[in-house]
């Protein structure tokens, strides 16, 4: 480590492979918490490469306790957090739309870091009991269309950093793998960042892998679709700019997307959404996040007709009724 210390501190990137053995390492134990917190400070003070951040990405792969749902070809609905809006569930309120609308889902989560409630909290709220079973999650697919992968269970290998990472106590390069790292390794993608450097980098990391990939910005910082602002969209075969008036929304505001002070305000916003007894900003937050989803799904379809299909299933009930259905089957 002294050597790739030295290297790092001359200015220097890491190759995929040596990235790769570096993050394999402090999985296994072979650096201290000194080491591992001055390589995590080297990446506070300059960016992470594409080579760097993919080689940390397949070791984590490597690493991970494998679930093969290949057969589902399902779809992840994803946020980076770290944007400092405190919204609802929106990712996770979009994932169950989709499902809604007929596609398989494979949520990959994790419990609020930068905001109030994150994935696994809402999951908690409702009763559902996280597991890494092959055999439950095949039978949560087959009864709803959804499956919920609690990250911890299935990424032992950040165990080893946690410590570290906690006593820093700053935003690092470990947090910018998870959107990156489900284990199920999804067929389609959804991801949302909070900045534009952060959606070049994503968007080059996922043109050197299998998945077909979207990614998302709002102008004005979000880490998905707000309907705030202007927000730019990255597929593998186009970027775009798009207004929210541009695809038939009224502009919201910023408080309009809030998630509350607790993780059961936030779980009751999520629900008022699926019951489609929330507010129209936040409706069609969830709404325009899905559609684009689905579009990553069917790229020939035009986004003003995955957006119809996105509101069908939020409005004629078959979300909330794919909702209960999963819940039913992982409680």
């Amino acid at each position: 480590m002294k050597d790739t210390l030295y290297k790092l501190f001359e200015h220097q990137y890491l190759g995929k492979d040596e990235a790769r053995r570096i993050l394999q390492n402090i999985a296994s134990g072979a650096y201290n918490d000194a080491q591992i917190a001055s390589l995590i400070t080297v990446f506070l003070m300059r960016n992470i490469s594409v080579e760097e951040l993919t080689g940390f990405r397949e070791a984590l792969l490597d690493l991970r306790v494998p679930v093969d749902l290949s057969e589902y070809k399902p779809i992840d609905i994803v946020g980076t957090g770290g944007d400092g809006k405190n919204t609802f569930n929106v990712s996770t309120a979009a994932c169950v739309v989709v499902a809604g609308a007929g596609y398989q889902v494979v949520k990959h989560g994790n419990y609020g870091a930068t905001s109030v409630s994150g994935a696994s909290n809402v999951m908690e709220n409702h009763g559902v009991k996280f597991t890494n079973s092959i055999d439950q999650l095949r039978r949560s697919m087959d009864a709803s269309g959804i499956a919920y992968l609690h990250a911890p269970l299935f990424n032992p290998a950040l165990k080893a950093v946690a410590p570290v990472r906690k006593s820093l106590g700053v935003r690092s390069f470990f947090n910018m793998l998870g959107p990156l790292v489900n284990p199920v390794i999804p067929a389609y993608q959804l991801l949302g960042v909070y900045s534009l450097p952060l959606l070049r980098l994503y968007s080059y990391t996922y043109q050197v892998s299998e998945t077909r990939f979207a990614v998302v910005h709002s102008l004005d910082g979000y880490d998905e679709i707000s309907l705030t602002a202007e927000f730019k969209v990255a597929m593998p075969e186009k970027e775009k700019v798009y207004s929210p008036e541009s695809l038939g929304f009224a502009r919201c505001g910023e408080s309009d997307l809030l998630g509350g002070d607790t993780p059961e305000e936030a779980a009751r916003i999520f629900d008022n959404v699926l019951r489609n007894v929330a507010t129209e900003p936040q409706k069609n937050c969830v709404i325009i996040n899905a559609a684009f989803a689905i579009q990553v799904i069917c790229p020939e379809k035009k986004i003003e007709d995955c957006i119809a299909e996105a509101r069908e299933s939020l409005e004629s009930g078959r979300a909330m009724e794919t909702f209960r259905k999963f819940i039913e089957i992982n409680r």
